[in-house]
């Protein structure tokens, strides 16, 4: 190979490591958050359209 093809493929080495989840051993803060986030956000949703359904009624005359 020519010297700066070896030199591109030496300096291109990633910061990261590809190392494989254990499974047998989840990281419960990561997932504490995944599930709260989840959860926060369909309460968000349900209010969201409890307040558009009692607009819409009180808009058309039905409340």
């Amino acid at each position: 190979t020519t010297p700066h093809v070896f030199l591109l493929n030496f300096g291109s080495r990633s910061a990261f490591t590809a190392a494989k989840p254990d499974h047998t051993n989840p990281n419960w803060l990561r997932v504490g958050l995944a599930f709260g986030t989840s959860a926060f956000l369909w309460g968000l949703l349900f209010k969201q359209h409890s307040t558009d359904v009692h607009e819409y009624k009180v808009r058309n005359g039905l409340e």
